[in-house]
């Protein structure tokens, strides 16, 4: 299944049809809030919690001055493991800037979101500075986290209302309602030649908004 860009300008006659809009988050009954940073007005936030696990070693199998394919060991880096995840996603509206017809998005509980959302670097401890300071501490208790102090990073991302992001689903109507719901079946994105990218099938409402980095 192929996913188009429209408006929402489609006769009334349609139940169903997959479609791509780039538009304007408008929040819904239930708005959220970020966890870290306390962004209010949010259609979706993640916080994403990472320990220091030690440090690795970039492999690399091409030698570009000899073309050979002997295995080579290159500088060390820090290796970084998840340790705590949250993610919510919220019911919301979207508008047709042409016709001024409104949608539903229907992202919130018991839909299936996944979401292309770039977080944002908000805590870095350092290893000469690993104090957890206030706000990270009360953040950590909160969630029966540990708070000794130690090498952290913590990045956060969010959709907040009023900001323009790219939402593919199922387009639905229902009593004059417009939704646009999770797709019973994967939705491909098809294969793009030119920028040499297979197929890749989704099989949930997308959600992409890039990182503000």
């Amino acid at each position: 299944m192929k996913y188009r860009t429209q408006y929402f300008t489609v006769p009334s006659s349609v139940s169903f049809s997959t479609v791509k809009y780039r538009t304007l988050a408008e929040c819904g009954d239930f708005p959220l809030e970020s966890s870290y940073e306390k962004v209010e007005r949010c259609v979706y936030t993640s916080t994403l919690l990472y320990e220091y696990s030690g440090f690795g070693f970039k492999i690399s199998t091409n030698d570009y001055n000899t073309g050979s394919r002997t295995v080579r060991v290159n500088d060390r880096h820090v290796c970084w493991k998840l340790a705590y995840l949250e993610r919510f996603t919220a019911d919301f509206y979207i508008t047709d800037a042409k016709s001024g017809m409104r949608a539903l998005v229907k992202a919130g509980y018991d839909s299936k979101v996944i979401p292309l959302v770039g977080e944002n670097l908000i805590v870095n401890t350092r290893k000469k500075n690993r104090m957890v300071s206030s706000t990270l501490k009360k953040w950590l208790e909160e969630r029966s986290l540990p708070v000794e102090a130690r090498l952290l990073h913590l990045k956060e991302g969010f959709i907040k209302e009023g900001t323009s992001l790219t939402v593919v689903g199922m387009l639905s109507k229902k009593n004059e309602i417009y939704m646009i719901v999770p797709p019973p079946d994967a939705i491909s994105t098809s294969c793009l030649l030119q920028k040499l990218l297979l197929p890749v099938d989704f099989d949930g409402l997308i959600l992409r908004f890039p990182s503000k980095t």
